[in-house]
């Protein structure tokens, strides 16, 4: 069944944020995932937009959220990083309530998959947030401060390149230490030889160790199948 893709937008902070929803066609209501990007932004990358199609494409409804919106960039400037993560954490949380209000949504069943900077958003807003269902971690790091220590993670998958240059691989096994001190559900896979982004058959595992994941964690193994088309 293909995937259908629309425009959408929210607004968040007086800003106007697009959106750009990805699912297969039928009425019936099937869990919701925003999709994170990375600090490169969505002019320079095309692998988010076929991501999601392979996401929705298994019968979730994807939200590839432009959160740069809200400070009016094209790509994260590293030099402004930490003064706009809180700007983008709360878009990100109006964007759960813009999943939760998108027709054909299971609003009880919201999840995140977050890719580097992405990742690190989804991190600081599901610690906090109770809607975000499940989280999947692709290579992101540990937002320092951005986690309260009384927080708690829903059931989370991190996924990180050995040879990571950016996002060094001690940032996974951070967030792995924190996901066992809070006994929270969660799987830690680690590629040999990968840096910040997979490659080969490294990213094909990936997406279907994401895919299971989200099966067992955000649909639930006595859910209805999913609508993988219908």
């Amino acid at each position: 069944m293909p995937v259908q893709e629309k425009r959408n937008r929210f607004t968040s902070g007086g800003r106007t944020i697009a959106v750009e929803t990805f699912q297969t066609a039928g009425a019936t209501q099937r869990p919701a995932l925003l999709m994170l990007h990375g600090a490169d932004g969505l002019s320079y990358n095309a692998q988010y937009r076929k991501g999601a199609q392979e996401v929705a494409a298994a019968g979730y409804q994807v939200h590839l959220v432009h959160y740069l919106d809200r400070t009016g960039e094209k790509r994260a400037s590293f030099a402004t990083l930490f003064q706009n993560f809180m700007p983008w954490m709360n878009t990100v949380q109006d964007a759960l309530s813009f999943a939760a209000d998108y027709p054909g949504a299971d609003a009880g069943r919201i999840g995140i998959i977050g890719i580097s900077l992405g990742a690190a958003l989804g991190l600081a807003v599901s610690s906090t947030d109770p809607r975000v269902k499940t989280l999947v971690n692709y290579f992101g790091p540990l937002p320092q401060g951005a986690i309260a220590t009384a927080a708690r993670l829903p059931p989370t998958l991190v996924l990180h390149g050995s040879v990571d240059p950016i996002v060094p691989v001690a940032n996974a096994y951070a967030v792995e230490a924190l996901l066992r001190q809070q006994n929270v559900p969660h799987e830690v896979k680690v590629y040999p030889g990968q840096g910040h982004g997979f490659r080969g058959a490294a990213e094909k595992d990936a997406t279907q160790t994401a895919l299971a994941f989200l099966r067992r964690y955000l649909v639930g193994a006595d859910a209805a199948p999913l609508p993988m088309g219908g």
